[in-house]
């Protein structure tokens, strides 16, 4: 995951790029560029010399996209997905709202309704990290949307877990650049951060909102992963803020809850080779040299970064998504993965982005690819070209601290097998807050299976799930959707 540079020497680009090609080279089901989420690698862009070329690379954007009238709300309407099979039994829309008429930017969204009763079900808004990852094609497509894509590229099969089961699932791909979201000004690509991709969002969820008015009084949440870490309490705080200001409530916000966050540089790069140590996965000499070379406070010794190399070199070719799941060795031949009957077919990410890259997938979900020039990607080439983040706070505790004093629900849950944003990030962020325990540590349970952990703070929640990676709900849907249920419900998962 890309966050805010912190103090470091230019050194540091040899060390991350050898950790670039350590998990690069797995190429794994997560999101396509998936090195560039690392918050490591956002450390050394800073040091990265020259900026983007402002003229557009693919030609002409496309055409903005204007107004939210009921009939656009009917255009935005899915039929049946190409390869579906059977009926979906839930109504399901795409299409975009424009965030800035002027500079022509559009913000492409997935909505899909719960299959029984969704006019007694919440709102839930589902973000993917990056910056610069697809919500649809990460969030809704491999994880936890209604489907997902078979190894064809061409058929779907339903989820049996997907969260849609118990609320209406809003997934937005943001900022412009990502997925089929658009801006007609270039320089939009490359001139873009935290606070625009905030206030275009927000943007975004007021401007939908006019366009399916039944949702308007109804209980709104917002969910995510990674650095959704720095997104989601942004946004949060702008709804709150927004409607103190306004003595109106424009958006009925009643929690947050974020898998794996992205929460603060320094204390999850210090997480991560405590990560490794603790999992076997460097030695002892090398976790040595980085606790006494590394004071992980923002400033960085050439020392310290030999150290951090050398544990780099020993972790080897593994995926820090998920330490222990396989590798895709070919997309086209899965059977070559192995173990996949127990985390899944690792090429699955594949299968969704030539799923997605078919003209008549596009055709169906109202996309408007004319002029991008390059095929729909997991994570974005706009995006990703772009060295130069504009603001990412390196740290968000005030932004927790805040959202905690305005009483809005917050949930924190961790794959328990992620070494990129991991548990043990997490609980430092939450020892630095230093919240009174109200809800002892425990074991939560499925059919009689610890599911993974859980603690109550006042103002907050912290969960793992067992067996899961950094994209929980598609290592582990079953328990993914209890603790998800659990949240909705405002109650701890089951002991």
């Amino acid at each position: 995951m890309h966050t805010h540079p912190i103090k470091m020497k230019r050194g540091l680009l040899i060390v991350w790029s050898l950790f670039y090609f350590s998990v690069a080279n797995t190429d794994t089901r997560n999101q396509a560029s998936q090195p560039l989420e690392f918050n490591q690698l956002k450390i050394s862009r800073k040091y990265v010399q020259g900026k983007q070329d402002s003229t557009p690379k693919n030609g002409t954007s496309p055409s903005v996209h204007r107004g939210s009238t009921n009939n656009q709300r009917e255009q935005d309407k899915i039929v049946r997905m190409p390869g579906q099979t059977g009926v979906a039994e839930f109504d399901q829309y795409a299409g975009y709202v424009t965030v800035d008429a002027k500079a022509g930017r559009a913000l492409f969204y997935y909505f899909v309704e719960a299959p029984q009763d969704p006019s007694d079900k919440p709102l839930v808004l589902w973000l993917n990290g990056g910056p610069g990852c697809s919500s649809f094609g990460s969030g809704a497509m491999l994880e936890l949307g209604p489907f997902s894509v078979h190894s064809d590229n061409k058929t779907l099969y339903k989820k049996k877990h997907a969260w849609n089961r118990v609320a209406n699932m809003l997934f937005i791909e943001i900022p412009a650049g990502v997925g089929y979201s658009y801006s007609n000004t270039t320089s939009d690509y490359y001139n873009t951060g935290d606070q625009r991709t905030t206030d275009d969002a927000y943007t975004f969820l007021v401007t939908w909102l006019e366009k399916f008015p039944e949702y308007r009084d109804r209980d709104f949440f917002i969910t995510g992963e990674s650095y959704a870490g720095h997104y989601i309490p942004e946004l949060a705080n702008l709804i709150v803020s927004k409607n103190r200001a306004t003595n109106v409530t424009s958006v009925k916000l009643k929690g947050v809850a974020i898998g794996n966050a992205d929460l603060d540089d320094n204390l999850n790069l210090r997480a991560t080779y405590d990560y490794y140590w603790m999992h076997a996965m460097i030695s002892g000499k090398a976790y040595t040299a980085i606790k006494d070379k590394c004071g992980f406070n923002g400033t960085y010794t050439k020392d310290c970064l030999n150290a951090m190399n050398l544990a780099i070199q020993e972790k080897g070719n593994v995926d820090d998504y998920d330490i222990y799941a396989p590798i895709c060795h070919d997309a086209s031949n899965p059977s070559k993965s192995s173990d996949s009957l127990v985390f899944g077919d690792p090429c699955t990410n594949h299968y969704v982005s030539s799923y997605l890259n078919r003209p008549e997938v596009q055709r169906t979900l109202h996309a408007n690819t004319t002029g991008l020039g390059y095929p729909w990607m997991d994570c974005s080439q706009h995006v990703y070209d772009n060295w130069d983040w504009k603001d990412s706070p390196e740290t968000m505790l005030p932004s927790i601290k805040k959202l905690i004093s305005s009483g809005t629900r917050i949930w924190l849950y961790s794959g328990d097998m992620d070494a990129v944003c991991s548990f043990i990030s997490t609980q430092y962020v939450l020892d630095n807050l230093g919240l009174p325990i109200e809800a002892s540590w425990r074991p939560w349970r499925i059919d009689n299976e610890v599911a993974g952990y859980v603690i109550g703070y006042k103002g907050l929640v912290f969960a793992t799930v067992r067996g899961a990676g950094h994209m929980v709900p598609y290592y582990q849907p079953r328990r993914a959707l209890a603790l998800f249920s659990s949240f909705l419900e405002g109650k701890l998962p089951p002991h």
